[in-house]
């Protein structure tokens, strides 16, 4: 009875919950996408509700798999690539995998290899390695391909006129849910809240969060000189902040909220300040620039909110959602419910708003927020404005092709 009873408690929040914005433990770093360019128009969302939902246990759910056996000739373009540069970020998911049996053989000889050339790794991928290719769940083989970065900002330790938004860390009172605590068919699915009266209930949103005085004042992890730059550091899920005496300081995802991520360039779409063509990351911003009493609404419009962490110094990169840093043009974010986390994989598609192909061994080392599909992945572009551009103008056709030890069992 005190296992169905929390199990009530905290589908409480399934309304709240129903588009899941955040990553696997142990370190996620779940994001919300870049704003693109609006194809779609946006769905009426329900509002939280605190009334018992009756629910029945799933029962006897058999995961599916969308990976299926290919052969090393489909990969075109896998000799060209320079997969040298793909190498290190390759040891970097080693270095958990190696833990994991189905991954085990592969990862030590990986690790005996002492500066390997392309030749000798396409000929370690052959001899350790099966082909798959990357279904969506409908049978078609083409998905959509975005970009991501890591956003620089400025900042400082203490609230000033110039820095007067706050970035604020994981509060005490946020509780998280793993359902699959409960039951192991709802792996992946979690949901959040805050306990009221026993009871819990959805967390704060974000207008509740940023309204002043602000229920998490002294929560404070850095003061940033600009609204949206925050909004977008959420958004992105990592970032670096520069500091009034010159320090660099990464801050990574330490989680969220709860709520859905709602899309602004919809919105803006929508309410006709923006055609199209300007929905995007840059237009967004430039709006914000001409409009910053319509700011807040606007933002406050997006009831998620991403929380953070500093992140410590001399790391290489963000931490993805594998624990380990990834790499600028080697790292992808994907959905792990269709593609194991930490695996090479080889991605078919094209140069951002561009036809020039774009094919390369890259890594699922990361997840994110809208990254939902077997056909799905994030592309990670590096640091900074550069990065941003390409990243924030990132939305083409691809296909991947899954890389997995010899034997390994799919859908395990």
């Amino acid at each position: 009875m005190p296992k169905i009873a929390l199990f009530l408690c905290v589908l409480l929040m399934t309304a709240a919950c129903s588009k899941q914005a955040v990553k696997p433990t142990p370190l996620p770093t779940d994001k919300p996408p870049i704003e693109k360019p609006v194809t779609q128009k946006p769905t009426t969302e329900k509002p939280p509700t605190d009334k018992p939902i009756t629910i029945t246990p799933p029962i006897d759910s058999q995961p599916s798999t969308t990976l299926k056996p290919a052969n090393w000739q489909d990969l075109d373009g896998l000799l060209q690539d320079d997969v040298v540069t793909a190498w290190s970020a390759w040891l970097q998911s080693c270095a958990r995998l190696v833990k994991k049996v189905q991954w085990k053989t592969a990862c030590d000889a990986a690790q005996t290899m002492k500066q390997p050339n392309n030749a000798a790794i396409i000929d370690y991928l052959s001899n350790y390695f099966d082909v798959y290719r990357a279904h969506n769940e409908d049978g078609t083989t083409s998905g959509t391909i975005t970009g991501y970065y890591q956003p620089l900002l400025n900042g400082s330790r203490t609230q000033s006129k110039q820095y007067p938004y706050p970035l604020y860390k994981e509060p005490k009172d946020l509780i998280t849910v793993e359902l699959a605590d409960l039951y192991p068919e709802l792996k992946y699915k979690r949901i959040r809240g805050k306990l009221e009266d026993k009871k819990l209930v959805p967390y704060r949103t974000r207008g509740e969060i940023d309204a002043n005085p602000s229920p998490l004042a002294g929560n404070e992890l850095f003061w940033i000189d600009d609204m949206i730059d925050v909004f977008f550091l959420q958004i992105q899920g990592s970032g670096v902040v520069q500091l009034e005496n010159g320090e660099q300081v990464q801050v990574g995802y330490a989680n969220q909220n709860g709520y859905p991520y709602k899309s602004i360039g919809k919105l803006l779409v929508e309410q006709g300040e923006l055609t199209l063509d300007k929905a995007s990351m840059q237009g967004i911003k430039n709006w914000a620039t001409n409009n910053p009493d319509k700011l807040p609404s606007l933002l406050n419009s997006n009831p998620s909110y991403v929380f953070f962490r500093e992140l410590p110094a001399g790391l290489p990169g963000p931490l993805g959602a594998l624990s380990v840093p990834i790499t600028a043009e080697r790292s992808v974010a994907i959905d792990p419910k269709f593609i194991p986390l930490g695996a090479p994989i080889f991605l078919s598609t094209t140069e951002p708003n561009s036809s020039k192909p774009l094919k390369r061994l890259m890594l699922a080392q990361d997840t994110g927020g809208a990254i939902r599909g077997g056909v799905r992945a994030d592309f990670f572009w590096g640091v900074g404005d550069e990065a941003g551009a390409r990243a924030g103008s990132m939305k083409q056709d691809g296909e991947i092709w899954v890389l997995l030890p010899k034997g390994f069992v799919v859908g395990e």
